[in-house]
């Protein structure tokens, strides 16, 4: 698979379809991204041309534990120069979970650059917030105050990391423990800024100012609640919300198996959406 610069990092990305209007796909959580590669081979099937990559700090592309912003801004905004190289833009733009909340920040942060958004598994609340600012941010931090960055390397997602690119051990090594946790502690401040939020990373006004239509699955957890996937429905003006996944499941996370049964129908229903969306 290639690799291409953004801004001075290496991304790791790949094309799915030869003909058809450009699409792009972020996978939920910190997963590479083989975790969107059955969504977008089913969608790609049906004559689209689908960009997944590993987002920075994922997958085989580099660490970079810098920045101002939020992770998900700096993720965003390397994926509308990702599609911009390609010369795919504007693109139809979605994700599960955290590549929702990447692509809502497309969307706001590019809105020329989108024709629609493709959103499932939505994030929000609570619980969401909480036990997601703990697993992408609290757990490393406590390592780094406790071991420093060599104790940051031997967690599981850091040696997944160094085995996919093992460059990016050096680029941990390098970095002061002190600096690691402040970048850290900022980012995981966003999750945690979100607890009042209808969705994690934008506001009401925010959502209601998207132009753009969306097509939406909510999840079926206590991280991806169907209501929150609803609000979200009820926020954007243009947007259709389909329940996929009635049942719902008291847990943290609902069995990713079924979603990935479902890849079909799903792509099925953005095709059929993209579809009179262009019409």
């Amino acid at each position: 698979m290639p690799f291409t610069k953004i801004k001075g990092v290496n991304i790791n990305y790949q094309v799915l379809g030869d003909t058809g209007a450009w699409v792009a796909l972020s996978p939920g959580g910190r997963r590479d991204m083989s975790g969107i590669q059955t969504q977008a081979a089913a969608l790609a099937a049906l004559g689209y041309r689908v960009v997944i990559f590993d987002r920075r700090n994922c997958g085989a592309s580099d660490v970079v534990i810098d920045g101002d912003e939020s992770e998900y801004e700096i993720w965003a905004d390397d994926v509308h120069e990702l599609l911009s190289q390609l010369g795919a833009l504007p693109a139809f733009v979605g994700g599960s979970s955290s590549g929702c909340r990447t692509s809502l920040l497309f969307a706001l942060r590019h809105p020329s650059s989108v024709r629609g958004l493709l959103l499932w598994r939505v994030t929000g609340g609570r619980f969401a917030c909480e036990r997601l600012a703990e697993e992408y941010y609290g757990q490393y931090i406590k390592a780094a105050q406790r071991g420093g960055m060599a104790a940051v390397c031997e967690m599981e997602h850091w040696k997944e990391r160094i085995d996919a690119r093992p460059e990016n051990r050096q680029a941990l090594m390098r970095l002061k423990p002190e600096r690691f946790i402040t970048v850290m502690s900022h980012w995981r401040d966003y999750f945690l800024k979100g607890i009042d939020l209808p969705v994690i990373g934008a506001t009401e006004q925010e959502l209601q100012s998207i132009k753009v239509p969306a097509c939406i699955v909510p999840g079926n957890d206590n991280t991806h609640g169907r209501q929150t996937g609803e609000t979200l429905g009820r926020l954007i003006p243009k947007s259709q919300v389909h329940i996929l996944f009635p049942q719902h499941y008291d847990e943290p996370l609902s069995p990713r198996e079924e979603w990935d049964e479902k890849a079909g129908v799903m792509a099925a229903l953005f095709a059929d959406f993209m579809k009179r969306s262009a019409a």
